[in-house]
C-alpha cells in the first residue's frame, strides 16, 4: 500500500523517481530490478513498495512528468502566434530546457518508447510522438509557405534532422555545465537556421 500523501513523502518520492530514472537510463528498463533501484536509493527493496507499487508505476510517473512539462512548454509556444523562424527557435529552446531538467527521462523515452507504447498503460507515448511530429511539421510547412524556409528542402527530412540533432544532446549534456540550455539552443539555432532559412 502506498504511503499517505504529505510534503515529506512527496519530496522522498521525487528523490526516488530521480534515482530510478538514472538507473533505468543507465541499465535499461527490463534489466533494472526494484532491488537495484532500492540499493541506489540506500533502502531495502521492500521499503520502496511503501512509495510505489511497481517499477512500472515508477517508469510511468517519470515519463508522464517529462511529457507533461514538455507539452506545457510546447503548447505555450504554439499558441503564441510566433512567426515560423521564431517558433522553431522557441521549440528548440524548450527542448533543451527539458533535456536539462529531465535528461534521464529523455534517454529512457528515446530507448524504450517503441516497445513500451505497445502496452496499454504506455499508449500515450505513441500519441505524444504523433502530436510532436505534427507540431514540428506544421511549423516547418508554414515557414516554407511564408518563404521563411527554403522550399527546395524536404520538410520531413528537415524535421528528422532537427529532431535527432536536438534530442541526441541528452547523451552528452550535463546540468550545471559551462553552457546553459538557452545558450546551447542559441548556438545550435545559429547553425541550423542558417541552413534552412531563405536569404530574404
Amino acid at each position: 500500500m502506498n504511503a499517505i500523501p504529505g510534503p515529506a513523502n512527496a519530496v522522498r518520492r521525487a528523490e526516488l523517481l530521480a534515482t530510478a530514472a538514472e538507473v533505468f537510463a543507465a541499465q535499461g528498463y527490463d534489466a533494472t530490478t526494484v532491488r537495484r533501484i532500492a540499493d541506489e536509493a540506500g533502502m531495502l527493496a521492500g521499503s520502496l513498495y511503501y512509495h510505489f507499487d511497481s517499477k512500472e508505476s515508477m517508469l510511468d510517473e517519470i515519463l508522464s512528468a517529462f511529457l507533461d512539462e514538455l507539452w506545457t512548454g510546447y503548447d505555450t509556444v504554439l499558441a503564441a502566434g510566433l512567426r515560423p523562424r521564431e517558433a522553431i527557435g522557441a521549440l528548440v529552446t524548450q527542448s533543451f530546457r527539458q533535456i536539462d531538467r529531465h535528461g534521464p527521462a529523455v534517454s529512457i523515452y528515446q530507448r524504450e518508447s517503441r516497445l513500451l507504447s505497445a502496452q496499454p498503460r504506455f499508449a500515450y507515448l505513441s500519441d505524444s510522438q504523433l502530436k510532436f511530429e505534427n507540431a514540428w511539421l506544421r511549423t516547418l510547412e508554414r515557414g516554407v509557405a511564408e518563404q521563411a524556409f527554403r522550399s527546395d528542402l524536404d520538410v520531413r527530412l528537415v524535421y528528422r534532422f532537427v529532431r535527432d540533432t536536438v534530442w541526441v544532446a541528452a547523451s552528452w549534456y550535463r546540468p550545471g555545465g559551462t553552457h546553459s540550455p538557452e545558450e546551447i539552443a542559441r548556438q545550435y539555432l545559429s547553425m541550423v537556421l542558417a541552413g534552412i532559412t531563405t536569404n530574404t
